[in-house]
Formats: C-alpha cells, sequence, structure tokens
C-alpha cells in the first residue's frame, strides 16, 4: 500500500509521500515522487498502484517532458499528457494483468505551477485517465492508505492554514496510517512550494528525525483522552 498526500494552501502546498513497497513477504524502499523543477516551470507527480504500471507511466512520461516539456504552460497540460501516458500502459498492460488477477489502479496526484497558471494547482488523476482538481473547500487529498490519516487533516487543515501547520498536520496524518498500517513506513520524501515561487523544495527524512516529533505527539494524544470531560462517563459508571 501507500502513503501520498498533498494540501494545497493559499500561501503554497506542501506533500509527503511514504517509500514502502510491499511484495508478497518482502519490503522494499521506492521514491514514488517524481519531480520537474525548471525556471517558472514546477510540479511533482505521486503515485500509488501497481509499481510495474507506475514505472513504465513514468519513464513514457519522461520521454515526453525531454521533447515537449516548453509546450506545457498551464499545469493541466502536462496532467493530461500523464493521463495519456497512463492510458497507454493500461492499453497495453491491463488485460494482461486482469488476467492474471490484479488491477491496474494507478492513482496519481500531480501538482504544481507553469509559467501560465494564475496560480499553483493540484489534480488527483484516476486510473480510468480523468481528474478533478482540489479545491478550497476542501484542499487536501490522500492516495493509497487514506482512511487512517484522513480525519486528522479534516478536523485541522484550511486553505489559509499557515504551511508550518499544514505540514505539522500532514506529518501527524502520516504517522497515524504508519502505526495503523504495516505497509506505510520511512523514510518520508517531504515537498515544499510556495506560491510563484517556481521551486518546488524536496526533503527525505528518516525514521530517526521524526521519532520525537511522534513520541511527542503520543503523549500528548494521550494526555487530551485523559483530560476530556468526564461526566457522561460517570453518569454511565455509577448508574445501576
Amino acid at each position: 500500500m501507500t502513503y501520498c498526500m498533498a494540501i494545497k494552501l493559499e500561501s503554497g502546498f506542501i506533500g509527503i509521500a511514504d517509500t514502502r513497497i510491499t511484495s508478497g513477504n518482502a519490503t522494499t524502499t521506492a521514491k514514488k515522487v517524481f519531480t520537474v523543477n525548471h525556471a517558472n516551470h514546477s510540479f511533482f507527480i505521486m503515485t500509488s498502484g501497481l509499481r510495474s504500471v507506475r514505472d513504465k507511466a513514468i519513464t513514457y512520461f519522461d520521454e515526453i517532458i525531454e521533447s515537449e516539456d516548453k509546450s506545457f504552460n498551464k499545469l493541466y497540460k502536462a496532467v493530461n499528457a500523464f493521463a495519456t501516458q497512463v492510458k497507454r500502459v493500461a492499453s497495453e498492460d491491463k488485460a494482461a494483468l486482469t488476467e492474471s488477477g490484479f488491477h491496474f489502479n494507478l492513482h496519481s496526484i500531480v501538482g504544481g505551477q507553469l509559467q501560465d497558471d494564475r496560480e499553483h494547482k493540484i489534480y488527483l488523476l484516476y486510473p480510468e485517465g480523468n481528474w478533478i482538481e482540489v479545491s478550497e473547500g476542501s484542499p487536501f487529498v490522500i492516495i493509497g492508505n487514506t482512511g487512517y490519516g484522513k480525519p486528522i487533516l479534516d478536523r485541522t487543515v484550511k486553505f489559509n492554514s499557515s504551511m508550518k501547520f499544514a505540514l505539522k498536520a500532514g506529518f501527524l496524518s502520516f504517522d497515524a496510517t504508519r502505526i495503523s498500517s504495516n505497509d506505510v513506513d520511512y523514510p518520508i520524501d517531504v515537498l515544499y512550494y510556495e506560491k510563484d515561487s517556481f521551486k518546488i523544495v524536496e526533503k527525505r527524512y528518516a525514521k530517526d528525525e521524526l521519532r520525537d516529533v511522534s513520541t511527542f505527539w503520543s503523549a500528548k494524544l494521550s494526555e487530551s483522552v485523559s483530560s476530556l470531560p468526564d461526566e457522561w462517563t460517570t453518569k454511565l459508571m455509577s448508574s445501576e
């Protein structure tokens, strides 16, 4: 499974992707983020799904970038170009995968800002090649293992949240998923983008670098549970 997440904010965006790859009983580490940083032209692709499908689609798209990248003046055009390569891989491999009992399940998050975009944008691309744009009303998107980390973002992150606040909430969302699922784990690749900067900053974090944050959050969460109003529990426990 996978945990990939991106949050669109008024001042920019952040993204987090785990690196664990599970195949049967074997686990390995692999990068799930593809980043392009050119002058006035920056975007990323995060993926969740079969690794072979992801690698093939990214390889095809990388060739498109080499020859046609300058023709993409808006991010949606790059998204459409990647969608074309996803559909190309589907036409080549989907039938064989289905026959072997696998699903063609490549979901992607594409985010960035190109020279003619008025603002940074984030898109969720489905395996069928269609997409939706992340909006202010629901400013984040998760692919892969979505159930454990989503409630934290639902309760905390808004479009006008600060980048630092969103980054902290995003990490807690990943950490909740990691704690509850054995197929999501460190290291994590973290993306940071300030509006109109046209430069995505990327850094990889190992478990030891963020262990204290995770431990601090666990302790605070336990303290918060203990301090919750308990009149309703008293009524229950004192009833005959």
